[in-house]
């Protein structure tokens, strides 16, 4: 229950953070598509732990292993399994918060709802559950690209108070992964470094935004009512950890303007592809994609574990004062721009699957 995603495209993940591995069984990937085993390490090498001085310090190699559903690299059309074996788990390093229950962790819930909880690194709780969405959705994004030419790419937009003015029809992944907080603006990039770096020496963490686009969508993806495209990637968003707030287009922004300023004016077309002089819808109207650039951001809190001292409770009640240990990153935002984009592609070729076996055969 609740470890599995999409529709026709699906996904089901397993594994705790220091258990034996973390995983994905991707269920619904049509037969005879080329898959590059290498872009789906790539992806994965982008989230892995270790990567710079700004990430946990737990090392990891993240090296995906591909049980079924290929042969000679190309999909059979049955459940795709990948695997990742945990190598760097300390699951002592928990030992003495066995009971405790740490601020803005899942362990209270968790506790509240099973009675038993995974005290080891958050268990299904942990970011390193992520690891099988990316997988899978570096296949997502194979489709996409084979499809219709579609790219999605992500981008650290603001670190704690620091923000980048950043055009998303000119950004390019070189300049996402030019810097290890992976903001293409590279004077705003060092400051955002520096802050992570500064608020880590206090003990402490932070928070920030990513943004994403989407170029050259398929038109017509996204359903009337409960199916809308939007209110799919918000799942999907919000389904990530510490995630905490979504916008597409202009949001929230977008509440100052009057209708004569916000709405999207159709230009003529002789093709009969809609195109608008403006896009604060974000490329989707009436939960259907438009075939505009898709704008969408995520806002992330402050990684819960710090080194300061706490006030809390334990399993029983009682107040205490918790030192946390363990590996953890100061901010997630640099290793979250992967799981982002992997959840925007899984949305999308779900919708892709949905929207082809309901409009193709007429």
């Amino acid at each position: 229950m609740g470890s599995s995603f999409g529709d026709l495209f699906r996904i089901s993940t397993f594994g705790e953070s220091h258990g034996g591995a973390v995983g994905v069984i991707l269920e619904g990937c049509p037969p005879r598509l080329e898959i590059d085993i290498e872009k789906i390490q790539a992806e994965l090498d982008r989230r892995k732990p270790g990567q710079s001085k700004i990430t946990t310090p737990r090392k990891e190699a993240d090296q995906v292993e591909i049980l079924s559903g290929l042969i000679d690299n190309k999909t059979l059309g049955t459940p795709i399994s990948m695997i990742v074996r945990n190598k760097d788990f300390r699951p002592t390093d928990y030992d003495d918060m066995q009971n405790i229950l740490r601020p803005s962790h899942a362990d209270g819930t968790y506790q509240v709802k099973y009675g038993i909880k995974a005290a080891s690194g958050g268990g299904r709780a942990s970011a390193r559950e992520t690891i099988g969405r990316v997988a899978a959705g570096a296949i997502a994004k194979q489709i996409l690209k084979k499809a219709n030419n579609t790219e999605i790419l992500g981008w650290v937009k603001r670190i704690h108070t620091i923000e980048a003015e950043i055009d998303p029809y000119c950004v390019q992944f070189k300049d996402v992964e030019a810097n290890i907080v992976r903001c293409p603006d590279q004077e705003k990039a060092k400051l955002m470094i520096e802050r992570i770096e500064e608020i880590s020496r206090e003990g402490d963490s932070c928070g920030g935004v990513i943004e994403c686009v989407v170029r050259n969508p398929s038109p017509g993806l996204g359903m009337p009512v409960f199916d809308k495209l939007e209110a799919d990637f918000a799942k999907a968003l919000l389904s990530l950890p510490a995630s905490k707030g979504f916008e597409i287009g202009s949001g929230f922004s977008g509440t100052l303007l009057k209708g004569s300023e916000h709405n999207d004016i159709f230009l003529p077309s002789d093709d009969g592809s809609l195109k608008t002089a403006t896009n604060n819808s974000g490329g989707i109207q009436g939960g259907i994609s438009n075939g505009e650039l898709i704008v969408m951001r995520v806002g992330f809190k402050p990684t819960a574990t710090i080194r300061k001292d706490q006030k809390t409770v334990d399993s029983s009640g009682k107040e205490i004062i918790m030192s946390a240990k363990g590996r953890h990153d100061p901010c997630v935002l640099p290793r979250a721009v992967p799981m982002v984009e992997s959840m925007v592609a899984l949305v999308l070729v779900d919708h892709l699957l949905r929207h082809q076996g309901q409009c193709t055969i007429w």
